[in-house]
C-alpha cells in the first residue's frame, strides 16, 4: 500500500509545511517553557512530564494531519475513522495537561474568555457538544459536502477538535481552583460520551449500503483528494476511483471504519478509566482513619 502511495509525492505523503509549522510551535513551546521562562512570566518551572505531554501531542497532530494517514483518509474510510480517533481522543489531552496553568490563568483574567470557557466546559454542555458535531459531520450529506471543500474542511475539523478539548477538559485538567468532576461523576461522564458516540458509529456501521459518496463516486473522490494532493500531481496521475487503494469491498471498508472507530473510543475510554478509579480508590483510602492513630483500649 505505501509503495502505491508514492505516486502521490512528498508534498502529500508528508506535509513538509504542516510538519515545519509543527516544529516552529514546538521550539516556541520550549522556550517558553525552559531558558526564556521568566520573560513570559512563568514562576513555577514546568515540569519533564508536562513538556513531554505537549511534544506528544505534536507529534500525534502531525501523525494524524500531516503523515501518509491523512492522505490515507481521503482514499479510505478506515483509515479515516482511524484518523478521527486520535485527533479527538488523544490529542486533545495531550493539549490540555502540557499547557502550563499559569497560562491558563492569565487567559482566565479576561472575563468574557473565561465565562466562555466556563460555559463550553459544563459536562452536560460539552459532551452534547462534541458528540452532537461529530455525529453530525459524518451525516452522509454533510460529510460529502466538507470532504470536498478544503475551506469547509479546515473549519469543521477545527470546531470539532475544539469541542474535543472541550470534553476532555472536565476530566483532565489539573488547574487548581477549578471547579472539576469527582471520581465517580466522572466515571458516569466517560459511560455517557460513550453512549453518545454509539448512534454515529451504529449508523456507520449496521447501514446496509456504502453511504458516502466521496469513498464511492470517483468525481467526488477525486475532488475530495484534491484537498491534500497539488493540483498538478492530480493531474497527472492516472486515477480511476478509490477502489484501487481497496482490498475490500466500500461497504466492508465503511464498516471495518466504524468498528475501528469504537474500539478505539473503547481502549481510551477503559484507560481512562482506569485512572480515575485508581485516583478515587486512593483518595478514599487517604481518608480513612488509620490504624495507628486508633485510640487504644485502656488497661483496667
Amino acid at each position: 500500500m505505501f509503495q502505491s502511495l508514492q505516486m502521490f509525492g512528498p508534498v502529500a505523503l508528508w506535509s513538509p509545511f504542516f510538519l515545519l509549522a509543527l516544529a516552529a510551535v514546538a521550539l516556541l513551546y520550549l522556550g517558553v517553557t525552559g531558558p526564556w521562562r521568566q520573560r513570559f512570566g512563568l514562576d513555577a518551572p514546568v515540569s519533564r512530564k508536562q513538556k513531554a505531554y505537549f511534544l506528544t501531542g505534536i507529534v500525534l497532530l502531525y501523525v494524524c494531519k500531516g503523515s501518509p494517514l491523512d492522505l490515507l483518509g481521503h482514499l479510505t474510510f478506515t483509515a479515516h475513522m482511524v484518523q478521527m480517533a486520535l485527533l479527538y481522543l488523544t490529542v486533545p489531552q495531550c493539549f490540555i495537561l502540557g499547557i502550563p496553568e499559569q497560562f491558563y490563568e492569565r487567559m482566565f483574567r479576561i472575563a468574557a474568555v473565561r465565562r466562555s470557557f466556563q460555559l463550553l466546559t459544563k459536562p452536560i454542555v460539552s459532551l452534547l457538544l462534541f458528540n452532537g458535531l461529530f455525529s453530525l459531520y459524518h451525516v452522509p450529506m454533510v460529510f460529502d459536502i466538507v470532504k470536498t471543500n478544503m475551506f469547509l474542511h479546515a473549519s469543521v475539523t477545527t470546531v470539532i477538535f475544539i469541542a474535543a478539548f472541550f470534553m476532555w477538559w472536565p476530566l483532565v485538567n489539573k488547574l487548581s481552583g477549578w471547579t472539576t468532576l469527582s471520581g465517580l461523576k466522572k466515571m458516569g461522564y466517560i459511560f455517557a460520551d460513550g453512549m453518545l458516540l454509539t448512534p454515529a458509529c451504529a449508523l456507520i456501521i449496521f447501514a446496509g449500503t456504502p453511504l458516502y459518496e466521496t469513498y464511492t463516486d470517483p468525481e467526488a473522490w477525486m475532488t475530495g483528494l484534491a484537498l491534500c494532493v497539488p493540483q498538478g500531481v492530480l493531474a497527472s496521475l492516472d486515477l480511476t476511483g478509490p477502489q484501487m487503494f481497496l482490498s475490500m469491498s466500500p461497504l466492508h471498508d465503511q464498516q471495518l471504519g466504524g468498528v475501528l472507530m469504537k474500539i478505539i473510543q473503547e481502549i481510551v475510554y477503559g484507560v481512562m478509566l482506569f485512572f480515575i478509579f485508581s485516583e478515587w480508590y486512593r483518595k478514599e483510602r487517604e481518608k480513612e482513619p488509620s490504624m495507628d492513630m486508633a485510640p487504644r483500649p485502656t488497661k483496667l
